[in-house]
């Protein structure tokens, strides 16, 4: 059922793709903003599911704003216990083996899946927001809305979101080909007051010493790329040397607000060849060009990153 299910869904979102009108492109464009807030503003507990090629997690999310600071738990249900606690800007892991620390951030990174804090706003200028129909899932009757890129070049995503409080309760990352590589499925949630009178004891925790990280260095790097996809914007760039390589990698980090990926260009050496590995959503892919090598790593389709990568300009500042 569940497969007829979602070949149904790709049907219908393929055919309304090239006919959807503006009108209801806005409405679900509407609905995801909806979603976005509702993740950062309601008191809520999820346990959910997430599917991907390394196998099933199952997690256990609470998230509350107690006094204008959001608060949040996340909990790996199975197997030795991992904890992430959010209190405002503090995040903080707890894993075996591991000494306890904390990192600045505006929510957990590894809890709901990045598409719930896109700006849709911004993502509406490169991608179409595509209505599907309505389904059930932790049986609830859900809004289901496709997210593509205009340009082709990029996953896909379908959302599945509560009817009534907008919450997301499955979301399915597809490659071009239509097959899911990764799948968040909520199993049950709660929306109520219960949620802020459990994390109030995270008021007063102690948490663990925050890690200093070091100020990113100015550089300027003698290459540029050319050609990304539409969207993409550079976030950071940096030079750095790594040790096991023995030798400086310069990066540029690029993002269109919903996916990611680096470029990394180093001098080649016997140990350089084209290389292409995928997990996932994550691809990476090595090329050599004129004694330089260049790796493209992060979450585009294959085809892009090989796109990317040879379309890298040597000997240029932008």
């Amino acid at each position: 059922m569940k497969q007829l299910w979602c070949a149904v869904s790709l049907m219908a979102g393929s055919l309304m793709y090239s006919s959807v009108a503006p009108a209801e492109s806005t409405t679900s464009g509407a609905l995801l903003q909806q979603m976005e807030q509702a993740s950062q503003s309601l008191s809520y507990e999820l346990a959910y599911i997430n599917v991907s090629r390394l196998g099933i997690e199952s997690l256990r999310y609470r998230h509350a704003v107690l006094d204008n600071k959001v608060y949040a738990q996340l909990l790996q249900m199975d197997g030795p216990r991992r904890e992430i606690i959010q209190r405002g800007s503090e995040v903080s892991y707890f894993e075996p083996g591991l000494e306890p620390f904390t990192l600045t951030s505006d929510h957990i990174v590894d809890s709901l899946p990045p598409l719930v804090y896109a700006n849709f706003r911004q993502l509406a200028d490169d991608y179409d927001f595509v209505p599907v129909g309505r389904t059930r899932v932790a049986d609830q009757i859900c809004e289901v809305i496709r997210i593509v890129a205009r340009d082709g070049t990029r996953y896909s995503y379908i959302v599945w979101l509560d009817n009534d409080t907008k919450l997301p309760l499955r979301i399915d990352l597809l490659d071009r080909d239509g097959e899911t590589l990764e799948q968040y499925r909520v199993v049950s949630f709660a929306v109520d007051e219960g949620v802020n009178a459990m994390m109030r004891g995270l008021e007063k925790a102690t948490l663990p010493t925050s890690l200093s990280i070091p100020p990113v260095e100015n550089v300027t790097l003698n290459w540029k790329a050319g050609w990304l996809p539409d969207g993409m914007k550079e976030v950071t760039q940096s030079r750095r040397q790594i040790p096991s390589l023995n030798k400086p990698v310069e990066s540029r980090l690029y993002s269109d607000g919903l996916f990611s990926f680096s470029i990394n260009v180093s001098a080649a050496d016997k140990n350089s060849t084209p290389q292409l590995l995928r997990n996932g959503r994550r691809t990476v892919q090595t090329v050599v060009h004129n004694n330089t090598e260049i790796t493209v790593v992060g979450e585009v389709p294959p085809s892009t990153a090989k796109r990317i990568a040879d379309a890298i300009t040597l000997g240029t500042t932008p």
